[in-house]
């Protein structure tokens, strides 16, 4: 399995698929699973002729599980030097989630000069929490219960979330995948402890305001209008503002897991994207 190791000594494990000579398309997973929840779009796009790669951030899947760094700067520093290992140009990147965010801080504190578009998939930029400057956002509360799972029974937390929220399955009427729900778990379950425990924080109270500025390349945000993790109010709709040249596509009625629930409506999006 090919890995790269950070100057801090963490080894990020990745996947390289499609053709090496074929357009760039790089992948940010979200909490807490890892690259294998972009086999749809990964498989997909190599298909058309892309080279497609996606990362275990640090903490989570196969890559290494430090104590320290589970933050967003040290999680946009790795994947920089993933793109300078794999020297890596003109590539769209797409971020889902948490990888949302991880993507406008690749851009926030490395630019473009290796980065042509990029991709928020129910993304938690610009602020998740609520604060007196972001009203709109969740209260802290929400997180300190995401904790407060984790360091009860972090297993059945694990199954709680995308057997309900994530992938909409509390809805009713609702085709439940029980596949879904184990791959998330399985996914999920693979991530370290405290590197779980950390990024909570991470993905809640990093502000991506001054990074999705600095995001002057074309910026695509695909959001659910049902999304009960990341509410579209206070995420795509003010992210798809806060970037030059941002458009906003809505998935009525889609939950959070648009990549899963929605992988072929998302495929051609991406593509159509890639394509323009």
């Amino acid at each position: 399995m090919p890995f790269i190791t950070t100057r801090d000594g963490t080894d990020i494990y990745y996947k390289d698929w499609g053709l090496k000579s074929g357009p760039v398309v790089t992948f940010s997973h979200g909490w807490p699973l890892s690259s294998d929840n972009w086999e749809h779009q990964m498989f997909f796009l190599s298909a058309k002729g892309y080279r497609c790669i996606a990362h275990d951030r640090r903490g989570h899947g196969r890559s290494s599980q430090p104590w320290s760094g589970n933050e967003m700067d040290t999680y946009s520093d790795d994947l920089f030097q993933l793109f300078e290992h794999l020297d890596l140009k003109d590539a769209m990147m797409v971020g889902h989630s948490t990888g949302g965010g991880e993507v406008a801080r690749f851009v926030g504190r490395h630019g473009t000069s290796r980065v042509s578009k990029a991709v928020l998939i129910s993304s938690v930029p610009p602020l998740m929490v609520k604060t007196a400057t972001n009203p709109g956002g969740l209260p802290i509360e929400v997180f300190d219960g995401f904790r407060a799972g984790l360091l009860k029974d972090r297993a059945q937390f694990f199954l709680d979330i995308p057997s309900g929220p994530f992938f909409g399955f509390n809805r009713e009427g609702a085709q439940v995948s029980q596949g879904m729900i184990q791959s998330w778990w399985l996914q999920g379950m693979t991530c370290g402890f405290n590197g779980a425990y950390d990024c909570v924080k991470a993905l809640s109270e990093t502000d991506f305001t001054e990074d999705l500025k600095k995001m002057d390349i074309p910026v695509l945000v695909l959001h659910g209008d049902d999304d009960q993790v990341v509410p579209i109010g206070a995420s795509a709709q003010m992210s798809s503002k806060l970037v030059p040249k941002g458009t906003l596509k809505v998935y009525h009625g889609g939950a959070h897991g648009l990549p899963n629930t929605e992988a072929d409506r998302v495929n051609q999006d991406l593509l159509e994207f890639l394509e323009s």
